[in-house]
């Protein structure tokens, strides 16, 4: 070959003096990368070794680590934005069960029909969990509502403490005991190794899902720590026994049917329902399970990909640490691998959104008709036989609703997989429906109408709840109980003062 080559250059000069070129230009571009490279390690190391202080241990404070690591931080700190919404979701507040209070029906007896707003950046995660009327008003000779274990998720607080006290302890505590020691924002200490700065799993019930499993996390690569990071909290989960301890259900499996059964297995059951009466179960953020069902997950994406794009300053190459809905900056999200304009790719994304939720919309118009439909046939002498059938439709289609909508980016993650428990849902629900309608007929009922539950207030009121006695009880609490937490934490140094 080299042979033939000289001769062709022999005939033709002009061929050597372009490959000479080529060769030159793969050289200088060769080149520029390796000085690249070289550039960024030398960044990170000086990063490294020139940190300001020295964080060791579990250090829950966020501002010390951004006296290391400025730019990480100062993206976090925009986690705090309210300033982006899209056409189904955002970082704005909003009452969901005000635009959709179907849902109060279909979680009756259970705290979230009485507040349930859509989630906001990781800043808010304290402030937002003493907020919500889901968490009542424990303390000061009221009875708490939650166990210790519902702090797991919002603090770096959380793992310091099942350093010090042991994890057993943490969870099985009332939550309120926790009040003063869990003060700290999710952040840094959440998922970084202070030394080196390595994604590091925090939450011990991730890595005991993997070990029942007989997986070893400890073997994950560095893309799937950029999702598994996220999976310590954004995934289904329950709290074990008369301890609360935290478990993942996913022993058979991650899919809605798979956990569904690890559920029927052990007989458990989250709640009963307060009017149809049937055992249901409450999906909490099955995130992570569903976005592993997607097309972005099986082309090897991680969360982080599109949550937490890469941003390069002079050397420096990082993640943003403003964990947001990609359709934000779709430029550095979307558009670094589908070659399209902004405008399309949006509009995929609403069409993909646009026909789950079509679906979804269905079913809360026909479930909650079902628990009402149930509360009637009881309220008319059915016995458990007659509606053991209807029931168990109700907890099978409920609970297929919940996971795919408890999941808020589910009608984009996994879009043929969202549809497909939707539809399930719904043909459960009409079963549950015909199931009932035997029953209305054994029992010669013909005569009744449906409630008024077009509005949050009317179907609030028509659950039960007192919702003038909840609002007013949270307020003076809010005002009195959560100071006095912040305040403590302030004096013994568990939150800055500067705050």
């Amino acid at each position: 070959m080299f042979k033939k080559l000289g001769e062709s250059i022999k005939k033709r000069p002009a061929i050597g003096w372009i490959l000479f070129a080529v060769v030159m230009v793969g050289v200088f571009l060769l080149g520029l990368l390796a000085a690249s490279i070289t550039e960024r390690r030398a960044e990170i190391a000086t990063l490294l070794n020139n940190k300001q202080i020295e964080i060791e241990g579990i250090e829950s404070r966020n501002e010390r680590w951004g006296i290391n690591y400025p730019r990480e931080y100062q993206t976090w700190l925009k986690t705090q934005d309210m300033d982006f919404s899209s056409k189904h979701m955002g970082n704005v507040p909003s009452d969901v069960l005000e635009a959709r209070p179907s849902m109060v029906v279909m979680w009756a007896g259970y705290a979230f029909s009485r507040e349930y707003t859509a989630p906001r950046g990781h800043m808010h995660a304290i402030e937002d969990i003493h907020n919500t009327l889901r968490t009542g008003t424990p303390g000061d000779g009221v009875d708490d509502m939650q166990p210790g274990t519902c702090w797991a998720c919002k603090s770096p607080d959380v793992p310091r403490l099942m350093h010090e006290v042991g994890i057993e302890e943490f969870y099985k505590a009332k939550w309120s005991h926790w009040g003063s020691e869990v003060v700290n924002p999710i952040g840094c200490a959440d998922c970084h190794d202070p030394q080196t700065m390595q994604l590091k799993i925090t939450r011990p019930a991730l890595v005991e899902a993997f070990e029942r499993q007989g997986r070893d996390i400890t073997k994950a690569t560095q893309q799937e720590m950029r999702s598994l990071v996220c999976a310590q909290c954004h995934v289904e989960y329950y709290f074990k026994g008369d301890d609360k301890y935290l478990t993942f259900p996913w022993d058979n499996g991650s899919s809605v049917e798979e956990i569904e059964a690890y559920y029927d297995e052990i007989e458990f059951t989250d709640w009963t329902h307060s009017l149809s009466r049937a055992p249901m179960l409450k999906a909490q953020h099955p995130d992570y399970e569903i976005f592993n069902m997607g097309p972005h997950a099986k082309r090897g994406l991680s969360c982080a990909d599109c949550h937490m794009p890469y941003r390069s300053e002079g050397g420096i190459k990082y993640s943003d640490h403003q964990v947001v809905s990609p359709l934000k900056n779709i430029t550095s999200t979307c558009q670094t691998c589908h070659r399209d304009s902004e405008e399309n790719l949006r509009e995929y994304v609403y069409e993909y959104q646009d026909k789950v939720l079509e679906i979804r919309d269905r079913i809360e118009e026909v479930l909650p008709k079902v628990h009402i439909m149930a509360k009637i046939a009881w309220d008319n002498g059915a016995t458990d036989q007659e509606m053991a059938q209807a029931l168990k439709l109700i907890r099978q289609a409920q609970w297929r609703w919940d996971f795919s909508v408890a999941s808020h980016g589910a009608s984009f993650h996994a879009p043929v997989e969202t549809q497909r428990m939707l539809a399930h849902s719904l043909d459960r629900s009409l079963q549950a429906q015909l199931e009932l309608q035997k029953v209305f007929h054994d029992k010669g009922i013909t005569d009744f109408q449906m409630p008024d539950i077009s509005s949050k207030d009317k179907a609030q009121e028509y659950i039960g709840l007192d919702m003038k006695a909840l609002k007013s009880a949270k307020e003076q609490w809010i005002k009195t109980v959560p100071p006095r937490w912040l305040k403590e934490a302030k004096e013994n140094g568990r939150l800055l003062s500067n705050l």
